[in-house]
């Protein structure tokens, strides 16, 4: 496995080694000794899944406190524009945010650690999208922060008209009306 630094600390990139012949492809997709030695010490115990259609943007969702999560997220079908916005306080990145492509095609996986918004946008007719989390969900714990935010100002690659958003994500506040949450 390539594991590749983002300009946000502790985000990471990783690319599998995919073996393929003419019956199809095999490569390992998590290895805990592996990203142990690349600083990945998360011990992961609960998987979710979801399929979304085109258009459809989930986030800016995060775990607050004590149910903070670390995520490591990846697509089984399709292709998503994934995205982590650092929410750690005192972090010198603040607010700014990594973007990058999963697919079923490149195999890549975003490691995101605790303190960080997460989101992503559908770009293929449809996407099969799952991932590990190190902590288990609290409903009390959820919030969340507006996906066309200015100030974090992510272009998600999906035209304004063909944007599908649930309610609870158009109606979330903005990130400097939350800011004392991630104290």
């Amino acid at each position: 496995m390539n594991f590749i630094k983002t300009s946000i600390d502790g985000v990471c990139i990783i690319e599998p080694r995919v073996f393929s012949d003419d019956r199809g492809y095999f490569f390992e997709s998590y290895n805990e000794s592996v990203f142990v030695a690349h600083g990945i010490t998360n011990k992961f115990i609960q998987d979710n899944q979801s399929q979304s259609a085109y258009g459809v943007i989930r986030g800016l969702h995060a775990q607050l406190g004590t149910h903070a999560q670390a995520k490591l997220v990846r697509v089984l079908q399709g292709k998503v524009l994934d995205v982590a916005v650092d929410v750690r306080h005192g972090s010198p990145t603040f607010g700014q945010h990594v973007a990058v492509e999963l697919s079923e095609k490149n195999n890549r996986q975003l490691f995101i650690p605790r303190g960080f918004l997460h989101g992503f946008s559908v770009m293929s007719p449809t996407a099969t999208f799952a991932y590990k989390c190190d902590n288990l969900y609290c409903k009390e714990a959820e919030c969340g922060v507006r996906f066309d935010d200015d100030f974090i100002n992510i272009d998600w690659q999906i035209p304004a008209d063909k944007i599908i958003v649930s309610e609870k994500d158009k109606t979330a506040p903005l990130l400097k009306n939350v800011i004392d949450n991630w104290k």
